[in-house]
């Protein structure tokens, strides 16, 4: 028997029930979690702190954000997480959160193929407690950047935290800088792309613009400098949808260098996936309420690579 449980995000709202589960665990098929459904083994209450309000749902049961999912499974389908000695660039910690400045290549959080060697099984090593809100496979996380994306990444501690700053990214309060080098030359020092982003209908391992059941999604760029075919700029999230920066700027026709998921453009550069780094996190520190900003400093290939070009 093992317990699995989550809380629903804004990106798994008003999806099946069913949908959301094998998106999220993806060695469990479709039709394995209806069974767990049809069982009754699968349970939804309106929020963690009210789980003696929880109920059996069916299939076809709609999501709200917020809700906590949790269910049981008679088989170990997926492995138990441990902690890993893994080296981390520690670039803010308290009582209540870390910062951390993830490498190029390293997976988030464990999910199917990737259970260990995760940024999750060396924070797990580092920090003894961790919140729990969203489930065992993703203690502490509450939001997440790309395998190849670098940059840094706020970790909870607890689950008082952890709503504090789940609060503050659905406020868009958090100030989150990115660096990026694009594809082509843009003409305007500064722009915005206001562009719903969803599930691609035919892909859903993709993000699209403009698809069913997109949510509201906000970029501003600035241009930090242009290149004879690239250019060097800076994004500002105003929402956090997964994918955000890749998908606008390839809608606008500057997908980001070294991109094999959202460009067709072949690279002559030798990268490991998207030239995107997350610079700048601010945050209001969830106990003293304290403005907390740190930043992380580009990485030796990004820096090289801005070498290259100039």
């Amino acid at each position: 028997m093992k317990h699995f449980e989550f809380t629903v995000t804004d990106e798994y709202a008003g999806e099946r029930i069913d949908k959301c589960i094998s998106e999220l665990y993806e060695d469990f098929s479709r039709s394995y979690i209806q069974k767990l459904i049809k069982d009754n083994l699968v349970n939804v209450s309106p929020n963690k702190e009210n789980c003696e309000l929880s109920k059996s749902v069916k299939g076809s049961y709609i999501l709200k954000e917020g809700n906590f999912v949790f269910f049981d499974t008679k088989e170990s389908i997926i492995p138990d997480i441990v902690p890993e000695d893994i080296p981390l660039d520690i670039l803010y910690e308290d009582s209540d959160v870390l910062v951390v400045n993830k490498p190029k290549g390293m997976v988030v959080h464990p999910a199917p193929g990737h259970y260990s060697n995760t940024l999750v099984n060396a924070v797990m090593f580092h920090v003894k407690d961790l919140s729990g809100i969203n489930g065992v496979l993703r203690p502490g996380i509450v939001h997440r950047i790309d395998m190849n994306t670098t940059g840094s990444l706020i970790i909870c501690k607890n689950d008082k935290a952890h709503i504090d700053i789940a609060a503050q990214l659905k406020e868009h309060s958090i100030n989150r800088l990115y660096r990026a080098i694009v594809h082509g030359v843009i003409n305007e020092d500064e722009g915005t792309v206001n562009k719903p982003i969803g599930r691609n209908e035919k892909d859903r391992k993709k993000m699209a613009c403009n698809v069913a059941n997109s949510k509201n999604a906000i970029t501003h760029y600035k241009v930090l400098k242009r290149f004879k075919d690239y250019t060097y700029i800076e994004c500002k999230l105003e929402t956090g949808r997964t994918h955000q920066i890749r998908v606008h700027m390839a809608s606008i026709g500057h997908p980001v260098l070294g991109d094999d998921v959202y460009s067709t453009i072949k690279s002559p550069f030798k990268l490991l996936g998207q030239t995107l780094h997350a610079m700048t996190l601010g945050f209001i520190q969830p106990s003293t309420k304290e403005y907390i900003e740190v930043v992380a400093p580009l990485p030796e290939y990004f820096n090289n690579l801005l070498n290259i070009l100039i």
